[in-house]
């Protein structure tokens, strides 16, 4: 029998995310230099004797890391799953994984114990009930398996909130978990920690619409509820980069990322 199950359930609440990465997918990895770095480092945070028999890439996005597990893995059975049907669609004819599923974190479409490794790296800051998703990962991982997840956390573009805050009351910049809400359920979710911590990222540009760019092109703009509808006025436009600029440092306007480095075990 497959490990993959149908899973035909809506998720309205995830049908903007979804659409937002879709929309991105060929303008993704031509941005994504901070998501290659932090993807990276991920890897290198896996047990290094780990030789995992299969793997799901849970977020995989564009396939850049379901190659290159495909890669460090060579003699393993890999699965990409996305919530992104356009993302899946690029990502296919790329190769790495030996299937391409689309799926919902919260609500794995897979069986119990079929993975030995749940890699996600920058998916799961995505996802309003983090608990689920570990509860789904300690399900399908097999006993010895390891969920290794990279995310992000309150402080994450920092200094873009505090300049919008400047100008007016409206969400323009995505919220993220705290630090302690990533230890909390970790600690409640039935895996073993190996490793949980948190690290500064910081990119630095020429000026904001460089920024602001990125972030669409990535899929990663505002998609919080309470985010200002329509077009944004030039006055407070012109309002935002005065404000930015007074974070302006020799390199550049920097933009600040809070990224969560998790290793968690399913004990056997």
């Amino acid at each position: 029998m497959s490990e993959v199950v149908s899973d035909t359930g809506s998720l309205p609440d995830k049908r903007q995310v979804a659409a937002s990465f879709s929309r991105a997918a060929d303008s993704y990895d031509s941005v994504a230099a901070l998501q290659r770095a932090v993807g990276n480092a991920l890897l290198r945070h896996l047990p290094g004797d780990f030789a995992p028999e299969d793997w799901l890439d849970l977020g995989s996005g564009t396939g850049y890391f379901s190659r290159a597990l495909a890669e460090r893995f060579p003699d393993s059975d890999g699965l990409a799953l996305d919530i992104a049907e356009g993302m899946l669609r690029h990502a296919r004819p790329l190769g790495g994984a030996s299937r391409f599923v689309a799926g919902d974190a919260e609500r794995l479409p897979l069986v119990c114990d079929a993975r030995s490794l749940i890699f996600s790296s920058l998916a799961v800051q995505w996802c309003a009930d983090f608990a689920a998703v570990l509860a789904e990962a300690r399900r399908v991982l097999k006993p010895g398996g390891v969920f290794a997840f990279s995310s992000l956390c309150v402080g994450t573009l920092q200094e873009l909130r505090d300049s919008w805050q400047a100008v007016d009351g409206f969400v323009h910049v995505n919220r993220f978990r705290r630090l302690e809400d990533y230890q909390r359920l970790c600690a409640d979710s039935g895996l073993a920690t190996l490793e949980l911590a948190t690290r500064p990222e910081v990119l630095y540009y020429p000026d904001l619409r460089t920024l602001t760019h990125e972030l669409k092109a990535l899929g990663a703009h505002n998609l919080n509820p309470g985010r200002p509808g329509g077009l944004t006025g030039r006055a407070r436009i012109l309002a935002l980069v005065e404000a930015y600029e007074r974070f302006r440092q020799p390199q550049g306007l920097p933009a600040t990322y809070q990224v969560v480095y998790g290793v968690l075990k399913k004990e056997v």
